[in-house]
């Protein structure tokens, strides 16, 4: 073997020793391992039956919803299309729920019944004046079409109420008891023109 093979050799030797050298030793320039969790997501029926817990839940909501809006169609007092406003309310349970949420849901199959209209609530309406005052009194939109101060739609009724609950509990067992309560109110005259509840009892055990 010639001295310039010998030579190529030496320095491939090198070069492996070096690599294997590097592979053994730790080094300051590796990236930490990032490990993700595996989880699996399902999309479900959003009018199945909840269950998870004893708690107020989805189907509770739409319950109470479908009582409440099935009666007020029924009513005569939407017999000529009034107007009505969305008042507060009121959670004198001992849990979080969102009776907006409610509240919406309700509103919303009224709306499309196309029975009733609904006039800006009262945590609705700075947002009405805001725009009423950007197209007022910026100077910005021509004085035909612009949006007048002083002619918005007055509620005649407002549609108010309230969430309750009783619950009892031993080692075993824990019962929650649900009542909602709904009002619709005249507003001029402050007679209750429509009532509703919607009662809901639910039990776990261990």
């Amino acid at each position: 073997m010639n001295k310039k093979s010998l030579s190529s050799l030496a320095v491939i030797g090198a070069v492996i020793g070096s690599t294997l050298m590097l592979a053994g030793c730790p080094t300051t320039l590796s990236q930490p391992t990032v490990r993700f969790s595996r989880q699996t997501v399902n999309y479900g029926d959003s009018k199945a039956v909840e269950t998870v817990t004893n708690e107020f839940g989805s189907t509770d909501l739409q319950m109470i919803a479908e009582k409440m809006i099935g009666s007020l169609l029924e009513d005569p007092i939407l017999a000529n299309r009034p107007t009505m406003t969305l008042s507060a309310v009121r959670n004198k349970t001992s849990e979080y729920i969102d009776t907006k949420s409610i509240m919406n849901t309700i509103q919303t199959a009224l709306v499309k019944s196309r029975k009733v209209r609904f006039t800006r609530s009262s945590d609705e309406m700075q947002a009405g004046v805001d725009e009423l005052q950007r197209q007022n009194q910026s100077g910005l939109y021509k004085a035909q079409g612009k949006a007048k101060v002083g002619n918005m739609t007055a509620a005649k009724y407002t549609l108010e109420g309230e969430i309750v609950s009783i619950v009892k509990q031993n080692a075993n067992t824990k019962d929650v008891f649900y009542k909602m309560t709904l009002k619709v109110y005249d507003v001029e005259e402050g007679t209750v023109e429509w009532q509703e509840e919607k009662e809901i009892r639910k039990t776990s055990t261990r």
